[in-house]
């Protein structure tokens, strides 16, 4: 930075908001699907967002396919330079846990290939369907059930 500039920015008129200020971004956890078959493929994972600027841990689980990157990162950026360096087909984790979800079979939401205790997080309007019983169905179904004392005696 030259005298100049030294001067202009001790002078500034604009309240202490220059150009060259960026905002800082939020720590964030960017959770990646990324297929690893081998020690080859994690150690190669690990080293495409190891000197990425903002990233203060990495943490990687070959087992359950998975890269979890925590730092001041954007998202976007950490996806774009792992499917780069790495060659590989790569997603934001798909998965939330089986207790998060209110129908966990239900089409669409169970996925074979999610790693043991998770299902596919999906935010359709035809899932919530599912999840809502209309108060007709409630009565249908409480008139059989064997919880409700004034039931239907015919079974």
């Amino acid at each position: 930075m030259g005298a100049l500039d030294h001067l202009s920015d001790m002078f500034d008129c604009t309240g202490g908001h220059s150009r060259h200020h960026k905002k800082r971004k939020q720590l964030q956890t960017v959770e990646i699907k990324i297929k690893m078959d081998c020690e080859g493929c994690e150690r190669r994972v690990r080293k495409s967002v190891e000197g990425m600027k903002g990233v203060t841990s990495i943490e990687v689980s070959p087992k359950q396919n998975k890269l979890t990157v925590i730092g001041y990162v954007d998202p976007q950026k950490v996806l774009a330079r792992v499917a780069h360096r790495t060659g590989k087909k790569v997603e934001i984790w798909p998965y939330v846990p089986y207790d998060v979800v209110a129908h966990p079979y239900a089409p669409g939401v169970y996925d074979k290939k999610a790693p043991a205790g998770y299902v596919r997080n999906v935010d359709d309007p035809q899932m919530s369907n599912l999840a809502r019983a209309s108060s007709t169905e409630v009565r249908y179904t409480t008139a059989f059930s064997d919880e409700n004392p004034a039931a239907c005696v015919v079974m």
